[in-house]
């Protein structure tokens, strides 16, 4: 689904379903270097169980047009005018990684546009250090690399994802030199990494939100460590956490267990 908005087109996977004002509205949140594949799972779930599923490519990303967002307060910039695009007065919003802190500052800039907030592989402050942000910048291909391999705890996913036998570094290794390839004008990795960590509003941003957040953690998450979420579990006022024995790359490594999570979730 393509969606005219006011600098450029969004695309938005829908899960093959045509959007419904009537239904209630899910929107789902990439983070760096991906694309709306990352929730292939979830969002076609949703999608077939009375939801209006938007899974975005965020602007200059995949399949939407325009400039990637350079910080957090850009990307919720994008999320509110899909949402005005479509006239969905109020949504659920699922991030993973930057796309959860995007999710965030959507929600503390319109409190009342967002249901409920759940926030994947997340963690505040969320610092990238600076050889991993000179290797984005300078070799990126390289940086792929090194990202896969801090982003993943297992080789192979379960069926309910992509299929027995799928290479899980492969599959992402290829993915983002496929999102990175899609943006000629800007380098996708280093913005996306700068945004992140030039981020500092986590703190007010938390204590804005009145609605309830799931906080969905892999143990073995080396790129945002679980106890760096700590800051925003212990801010949010109805929070909830999910602990899953993966990495970074939650939605290929446990996407029953994601799935699971939110369908509880967002029925309660």
């Amino acid at each position: 689904m393509q969606i005219a908005l006011p600098a450029a087109t969004c695309y938005a996977y829908t899960g093959g379903k045509d959007f419904d004002p009537a239904q209630p509205s899910m929107v789902f949140i990439h983070g760096v270097l991906n694309d709306h594949s990352v929730w292939i799972l979830q969002s076609r779930y949703f999608a077939h169980h009375g939801w209006n599923v938007l899974a975005l490519d965020l602007p200059g990303h995949g399949r939407s047009g325009g400039t990637a967002p350079a910080s957090v307060a850009q990307g919720a910039d994008a999320v509110l005018a899909v949402l005005d695009a479509l006239g969905v007065a109020q949504a659920v919003l699922v991030g993973h990684s930057f796309g959860s802190l995007i999710g965030l500052a959507t929600a503390a800039r319109a409190p009342n546009r967002v249901r409920q907030l759940v926030m994947v592989g997340t963690a505040y402050p969320m610092k990238v250090s600076a050889a991993l942000l000179d290797a984005a910048l300078n070799q990126p291909l390289q940086a792929i690399d090194l990202v896969n391999r801090l982003s993943h705890a297992t080789l192979a996913p379960p069926p309910s994802s992509l299929g027995p036998g799928t290479w899980l570094y492969g599959g992402s290794r290829a993915l983002m030199r496929r999102v990175l390839a899609s943006n000629r004008q800007q380098n996708l990795f280093h913005t996306g990494f700068q945004a992140c960590d030039a981020y500092a509003d986590g703190e007010a941003d938390m204590a804005a939100l009145a609605c309830p957040v799931l906080f969905v953690l892999g143990s073995a998450d080396q790129m945002t460590l679980p106890r760096n979420a700590q800051t925003l579990i212990a801010l949010a006022r109805q929070a909830q956490v999910v602990r899953l024995p993966v990495g970074h790359a939650l939605m290929a490594e446990a996407p029953d267990g994601v799935l699971d999570a939110l369908k509880a979730f967002v029925r309660a």
